[in-house]
């Protein structure tokens, strides 16, 4: 499959809130599908505030719930996000198919180690399908479930957009991209179109939660361009810049 033929995309759980928005996300993937002749690995996130309840429910339970059980526990929300878009987008009539973390193949070698990916299911998932629907946040250490860190289906996307050699890596959001204040607070916040790696990071450790900052260094590292964006929008594009100062590296 050449690169321009494949785009991954990354639904977040901010956009997930609520049934009618698995719809939505599949009325989206259709007409990416369509427009460019392309096929789609979708990295879902748990829906809105799941994965907090979940945290909730675990504490509640066993007080320090075990890290390992955990993961477990929460890798059901990406699971759920999974089975649920891949619903929607056959009954809009898109060829398309779910995988569980294992079927993925992402998997860290040691805690705090490296992503590798064993795509051999996701590939033959892709030969067979128009889009191929994954969770993101979460990867295998021997064959054990772990998560990657919150917001890290953002790492996901990035991840699999390198080693599958993918044309764009795009971050669905719910606002459109990046902007110069907070939108939510700021009337006169001013959209960007296009930033660096360098400031994006710079804006991540201000505080900014659009992109987790893994995965806009692991994406520096891998020269995968990103592009930040709304369902109805055009977003920003992020990518390098050689006139800025080197990032750092990430595990």
């Amino acid at each position: 499959m050449a690169a321009a033929e494949l785009t991954v995309v990354k639904i977040g759980g901010s956009v997930l809130n609520g049934l009618p928005a698995y719809t939505a996300a599949a009325s989206f993937l259709a007409r990416e599908a369509a427009s460019g002749h392309t096929k789609l690995v979708a990295v879902v996130s748990a829906e809105y505030g799941h994965t907090d309840a979940l945290a909730k429910e675990a504490t509640a339970v066993a007080g320090q719930p075990d890290a390992a059980i955990q993961d477990l526990l929460w890798s059901t929300g990406e699971l759920r996000s999974v089975a649920l878009l891949t619903l929607a987008l056959k009954q809009a009539g898109v060829s398309a198919t779910g995988l569980n973390a294992h079927e993925t193949g992402l998997r860290v070698a040691q805690a705090g180690g490296s992503i590798a990916l064993n795509d051999i299911s996701l590939r033959a998932s892709l030969a067979r399908h128009t889009v191929v629907v994954v969770p993101g946040f979460l990867a295998t250490r021997r064959q054990q479930l772990v998560t990657l860190g919150r917001g890290g289906s953002d790492l996901s996307a990035v991840v699999l957009a390198s080693a599958l050699r993918a044309g764009r890596c795009v971050l669905i959001k719910d606002v459109d991209g990046y902007f110069t204040d907070d939108p939510a607070t700021n009337s006169d916040a001013e959209a960007i179109a296009a930033i660096d790696y360098a400031r994006a990071i710079a804006m991540a450790d201000d505080g900014c939660p659009l992109v987790q900052r893994d995965a806009l260094i692991a994406a520096h590292n891998a020269k995968v361009p990103l592009v930040v964006r709304s369902f109805s929008g055009t977003g920003t594009l992020v990518t390098s810049n050689s006139g800025r100062a080197a990032v750092p590296a990430v595990a």
